[in-house]
């Protein structure tokens, strides 16, 4: 029983995180941290 409510408790937590990182309002922090890591290479080259 307890292991079924931690589960759902769980469930909840990772949906609720899914949806607050694919709201339209961190699309702008989306894709600065997707252009992280290429931003870093041209850095580091020149």
């Amino acid at each position: 029983m307890a292991s079924g409510i931690v589960t759902a408790i769980l469930l909840i937590a990772f949906v609720g995180g899914v949806v607050w990182i694919w709201s339209g309002k961190r699309s702008s922090a989306l894709d600065a941290a997707a252009r992280l890591p290429l931003d870093d290479d041209r850095t580091s080259s020149q």
